[in-house]
């Protein structure tokens, strides 16, 4: 009914006029846009920053686990990078982002260090199929590499509001210890839950505390943190190296386990293809003379061209465009493809052959 009567009003109301009138009144109106202030920020653990967004009317939520593409604009350019919300959807509008700074990261720096409350960034729809499942399993193992503990986090606090239905074990890595997220929230709700246990994992020191280790993520240590591993659903989040390996470690414990994995950097691919091809883009026209081995997405950006893009590793189907011609590698698995198709991923794609894209 809101989008029927959505669809009505346009014939009358410019979105684009409404926006720009609306916020000289408040710069998080938008007629269709998810517009969100910054109404608080924390510093979690050193380098990392939670904002708390108070979101317009015109967001739809998300559930613990996904992504959302967040949008900020930085000396007059966009810039959209994706995040796991951190804190359950209450329906309030209240959205909470955790973001570790990264030394190559443009708009991690921005976000921990610029951003003030006051400010306003825009979000997307949330997406993303790392979720909690309907029924939940019974036994739980969350493994989480660095700021991959976001959307870990999201579920546990989630879990926690619903007392905690499943046994759950959380096994949180970070380098050192002063990296750690949420430390002393997780320590008291494994005081106070039966159904929870946190252990802290650190690949560059030792552990300290009881609920501390060092050690990197292998077959032999999770087998002896964890000897019910293949009674439980596993999830894990972090880089794509460290999510291979629980992979690994996990599948060689127990074949059969229930394993699902996000990463927020692709696994790295090395490839052969060497040269450059001729890229056409359909649209505009123009004929660019593109590398082969490097993603098209960063191929286009560094030629001048910049297609709209969110999480840079083949989630959130942003940067996806058509591919009339020609083939393109995938840089997740090696596989080459040279069947015309609707919705090319850009940031995990790269050219083979001369190519005509949609752009």
């Amino acid at each position: 009914m809101r989008q029927q009567a959505g669809q009505w009003l346009e014939r009358w109301v410019n979105p684009a006029q409404f926006d720009f009138w609306a916020q000289r009144l408040d710069r998080s109106w938008a007629w269709r846009r998810t517009l969100a202030r910054v109404v608080e920020r924390r510093v979690e653990a050193a380098g990392t920053v939670t904002l708390e967004l108070q979101a317009n009317g015109n967001f739809r939520g998300f559930a613990p686990g996904q992504h959302l593409n967040v949008t900020a604009t930085i000396g007059g350019l966009r810039h959209t990078r994706s995040y796991s919300p951190s804190a359950p959807w209450s329906g309030n509008g209240r959205v909470c982002i955790t973001v570790q700074q990264r030394d190559e990261g443009f708009v991690s720096k921005h976000l921990c260090t610029e951003l003030q409350v006051g400010d306003v960034l825009e979000l997307g729809e949330a997406f993303g199929e790392m979720v909690l499942p309907d029924p939940l399993p019974q036994k739980l193992l969350l493994v989480a590499g660095g700021s991959g503990i976001t959307p870990l986090i999201c579920m546990v606090r989630a879990l926690a509001a619903q007392g905690m239905p499943a046994d759950v074990t959380l096994l949180a890595w970070a380098r050192r210890r002063e990296a750690l997220c949420f430390t002393e929230e997780l320590r008291e709700l494994a005081r106070v839950s039966a159904n929870f246990r946190v252990v802290f994992a650190l690949s560059r020191e030792a552990g300290v505390a009881e609920d501390e280790i060092g050690g990197r993520p292998d077959e032999a240590l999770l087998g002896a943190l964890v000897p019910d591993l293949g009674e439980r659903a596993v999830y894990a989040c972090g880089g794509g190296g460290f999510t291979a390996a629980v992979a690994v470690a996990c599948r060689t414990i127990a074949p059969e386990v229930a394993f699902s994995a996000e990463s927020f950097t692709p696994p790295a691919i090395t490839s052969t293809d060497a040269g450059s091809v001729r890229v056409t883009l359909a649209r505009s026209g123009r004929e660019l003379e593109l590398p082969r081995g490097q993603s098209l997405l960063q191929a286009l950006e560094t030629a001048g061209v910049n297609p709209p893009s969110g999480c840079r590793m083949g989630i959130c189907k942003t940067c996806a465009c058509g591919k009339v011609r020609g083939a393109t590698r995938n840089l997740n698995d090696g596989s080459i493809d040279a069947e015309a198709d609707e919705h090319l991923r850009l940031c995990v794609s790269s050219a083979v052959s001369d190519l005509t894209l949609d752009i």
